[in-house]
């Protein structure tokens, strides 16, 4: 049983993996990564390759968020408590 239960967890963790790096914010985290070393190294333009370095934590900071926003709404959906865009819009408002 406990065997089962472990191939199981590595077969979803291989998906998950497999899944990510088709990404869009991973995608485009490598690539802003890659074109900041050739600014930095490539081209000699310092400032602007380490500018450009700091795009994949946001990028991926953003991507977290919105995951994160939209597992939650599929729990609220779940639950029976969809609050509507309206609803939404007045808690974003309200955490303010």
């Amino acid at each position: 049983m406990a065997t089962k239960e472990k191939q199981a967890r590595a077969e979803e963790a291989m998906e998950a993996a497999e899944s990510t790096g088709r990404d869009p914010a991973v995608l485009a985290a490598a690539a802003s990564v890659g074109l900041s070393l050739y600014l930095f190294f490539g081209r000699g333009d310092r400032e602007r390759g380490a500018f450009v370095g700091l795009w994949p934590p946001t990028i991926l900071a953003f991507a977290s968020y919105f995951r994160q926003t939209e597992m939650e709404n599929e729990f609220q959906r779940a639950m029976g408590q969809s609050e509507g865009m309206r609803g939404t819009v007045e808690r974003i408002i309200g955490n303010q």
